[in-house]
């Protein structure tokens, strides 16, 4: 019976060859990409998952508040986890990571820049399931000056040597580290990648005595079996009264329950390593995270996707049910149940499903490179040969066999035999209606997608054009200028007299983003304020170009200046100054007693980090010779590179020259943003041709259903333009009709991602418009075809048997 089934449905899908290679084609358009979004989803999902106790381990977070803004971050002190092993019984085992930067190394002659270099516990390998592949999981790491290399930067420094025991040059200062263990790469599906780990032992800033005030680092715990992290975080009250609460005093000359009164908080959270990368509501985490958000639009497209492929099927099937009715019709008198024809269709079904399914595969493999650099994933093709996913597949092509083949198959079978047999058996009204509504539901979801992809790629164009308040365009930075020693002065000087230099500052800060914020109070207020602070020498307006709203810029003219601050509008607002010039701050800058600074000028807000943030207050002080250094040069890009370094290994002999462009670091911060609008268009597009490619066929068999309409009309002196719009007509209203839904929806899901910018467009109406009309005329093209087809036609062919 089952051989039977399948000899059948291949003679069918061979008789009918144009819509079987239409089915057929769209399928698997639909299929392959549901499985590379399902592959994208999985992965995002999948997050840390490979650790043994992932639902035992936390990260430590920080909150604050202070004059009235909520803080959260990912960054806490080094003390932290000894104090919890020690003081909360619930807590297992703590360890701590640490950024080291991006230090310089040196091998013989050779010096490299590299990056994710971090201080971790000897116990880093036990706490988490980072595999080593050579060395101690106990002792690699245990004393000072040791580090481990992952497989990649081992045969990068080392090529096939083995490097254990090897000797590695790290820092500016020259320390000299023993390499002790290799590790394997760190997973890309970790919220933790690393290149180089370097023993916390090395290190005096992570000593158990250092300050709880200084949040620079990222603690862990994981709790005894049966405990929950509720537990923890009530324990971290006393902690932060037993220790942090002398050190405000101290530092701060405030007390906890002064802060308090004022409105303030300081405390702990707790965070599943699990819920980092797409769940995190802290700042600062130590690689950049996800967006459930995406993962949720793009689990939602590939259902979407893999739905209209199944309608055009559907579709299709009864559309041609007319022409099969016979068959049915003969089956049944020739004494074939009715559950048998049903298994026939759904047979013939699944032999749709399976070429799909195969071709999709084949298509991933060949696809799966471009889609990774799109995605900026890393997702392989042993994925594809795991059990998981073996089984996935099978139950994908049952699932798409038997959606998309259940309703031809019970509408088909539902038709009585003598019917059909006598031709009183048609297309009707039922099944016409129900195609109508699966074409309507096709393109609303096609409408939706144009129309919410357009909107990302004008909030993106908006990123990209806005104008910041600063002038982010042909800036140089360089963030290693510490490498030229005495020689900062003499290199700028050098700079300056290079042709296509305009102007070169030394700050402490490049941008985007601001590496320092701290507490402030104004003179005569009890208020603390969190500030964000950086300093620069007195070439930096003249390089960012960014305007004063009142007072001056920093001055030689004027020796006290180095005791004077420059605020942001909103600095101004934080503080509560109505009359900014002359107030005076108070700030510790070097870590010592805090001094007094007087406000000689207000900057007009600038964005200096994502414009998915409000402009944060910010304080501006005059230093020279920072460790960085910001070019502004003009003419092209190439030739001024080529002289800056020319310069630099006359002043900085010996150190890699390593460069960045503002622009370019801006444009960086929306680069997820940018990833997605891509994926959007690319699938919304697919969504759009698979709904046209059902359309066609649809098209085409109606046509052919008509044809003796078409030549009697034709006879009678029916144009072929007239003609045409009469069989364009219900099609193009369809998807008028499918526009309202599309509208609707597409707004409210704009309007909710456009909530997560605190800079953004506002939604065009224009937008919908174009939408609406661009999927009109997509779909009066496609039906045109063979409407222009069928009324060109020769009437006496159609007619010749009448």
């Amino acid at each position: 019976m089952l051989r039977n089934y399948f000899v059948v449905a291949i003679r069918n899908i061979l008789k009918y060859r144009f819509f079987s290679a239409i089915n057929i084609f769209g399928m698997t358009v639909g299929i392959t990409s549901c499985l590379l979004l399902i592959l994208y989803v999985s992965n995002e999902l999948s997050y840390d998952k490979f650790h043994k106790d992932a639902d035992r381990i936390y990260q430590v977070g920080l909150h604050g508040k202070l004059g009235g803004q909520d803080i959260r971050v990912s960054n806490t002190c080094p003390p932290l986890a000894a104090a919890m092993v020690a003081e909360i019984a619930e807590v297992e085992s703590a360890t701590r990571i640490a950024q080291m930067g991006s230090p310089l190394i040196k091998l013989g002659d050779d010096s490299f820049t590299e990056e994710k270099v971090y201080y971790v516990d000897s116990n880093f390998f036990e706490f988490f399931s980072y595999k080593l592949k050579e060395g101690d999981i106990k002792t690699a790491l245990k004393e000072p000056n040791t580090l481990v290399l992952t497989e990649r930067i081992a045969k990068k420094y080392f090529k096939e040597e083995n490097p254990v025991g090897k000797l590695i040059v790290i820092g500016d200062k020259g320390k000299t580290y023993t390499v002790t263990g290799i590790a394997e790469n760190s997973p890309s599906n970790s919220h933790f990648t690393y290149n180089i780990l370097v023993s916390s032992e090395s290190t005096d800033r992570l000593k158990p005595n250092a300050i709880w005030l200084n949040n620079f680092m990222y603690n862990y715990y994981k709790l005894h079996p049966n405990t929950t992290p509720a537990q923890v975080e009530k324990k971290f009250e006393p902690m932060v009264i037993k220790y942090v609460g002398p050190e405000m005093e101290k530092f701060m000359g405030s007390s906890l329950a002064q802060m308090k009164e004022a409105g303030g908080a300081y405390g702990y959270f707790s965070t599943n390593i699990l819920d980092i990368h797409l769940h995190s509501t802290a700042q600062g985490d130590i690689d950049p995270g996800g967006n459930i958000m995406y993962v949720y639009f793009f689990s939602g497209i590939a259902v979407l996707i893999m739905i209209i492929a199944c309608i055009n099927f559907m579709n299709l099937a009864t559309a041609r049910s007319a022409g099969r009715a016979k068959e049915v019709g003969l089956r049944k008198a020739l004494g074939s149940l009715r559950t048998q024809m049903i298994g026939q269709f759904l047979a013939e079904s699944m032999m749709y499903s399976f070429g799909a399914v195969v071709l999709s595969l084949i298509a991933c493999y060949f696809l799966l490179p471009q889609f990774n650099e799109l995605a900026g994933k890393e997702l392989g093709m042993q994925v594809f040969v795991s059990p998981f996913f073996i089984v996935g597949i099978i139950g994908l092509m049952l699932v798409v066999g038997v959606v998309a083949g259940s309703y031809p198959a019970f509408y088909l079978t539902s038709f009585s035999a003598v019917e059909v047999l006598k031709g009183k058996v048609r297309s009707g009204m039922k099944s016409k209606g129900i195609r109508s509504f699966l074409v309507v539901f096709q393109f609303a979801l096609s409408i939706f997608l144009i129309i919410f992809t357009v909107v990302v790629f004008q909030q993106i164009k908006f990123m990209q054009e806005k104008n910041l308040g600063i002038d982010k365009n042909n800036i140089l930075m360089l963030e290693n200028a510490n490498r030229l020693g005495n020689n900062k002065a003499a290199f700028k000087n050098a700079l300056i007299q290079q042709t296509g230099i305009v102007n070169v500052s030394y700050a402490n800060n490049t941008f985007p983003g601001i590496n320092n914020t701290t507490v402030i109070k104004s003179v005569g207020s009890e208020h603390d304020h969190i500030i964000g602070v950086y300093s620069a020498d007195y070439e930096h307006q003249q390089v960012m170009k960014f305007e004063l709203k009142e007072g001056r810029y920093f001055s030689k003219e004027f020796p006290t200046d180095s005791m004077t601050v420059i605020l942001n509008e909103a600095a101004a607002r934080e503080f509560g100054f109505e009359n900014p010039i002359g107030q005076e701050i108070l700030y510790n800058g070097n870590g010592d007693e805090s001094k007094k600074y007087k406000v000689i000028g207000v900057m007009k807000n600038f964005n200096f980090e994502s414009l998915r943030e409000n402009v944060r207050p910010l304080c501006l002080f005059l230093r020279e010779n920072e460790y960085n250094l910001l070019i502004r040069y003009s003419g092209n890009s190439s030739a001024v590179v080529e002289n800056v370094q020319n310069l630099w290994k006359q002043h900085a002999a010996g150190s890699p020259f390593e460069y960045s462009f503002m622009d370019e670091s801006f444009d960086k911060l929306f680069r997820t943003e940018q990833r997605m609008g891509q994926l959007f268009s690319i699938f919304s597009g697919l969504t759009i041709f698979i709904a046209c490619l059902g359309l066609f066929a649809l098209a085409a068999f109606t046509s052919e259903q008509r044809t003796k309409e078409i030549g009697i009309r034709k006879s009678m002196g029916a144009s072929s333009f007239s003609l045409t719009l009469l069989l364009s007509k219900e099609f193009t209203k369809l998807v008028v009709i499918a526009f309202i839904p599309a509208a609707v929806i597409a707004w409210y899901v704009s309007d909710q991602w456009l909530q997560g910018f605190a800079f953004r467009v506002p939604i065009s109406p224009v937008v919908f418009l174009l939408s609406g009309l661009s999927s009109i005329v997509i779909a009066w093209l496609t039906v045109s075809y063979q409407s222009v087809k069928a009324s060109a036609a020769n009437p006496v062919d159609s007619l010749r048997y009448e």
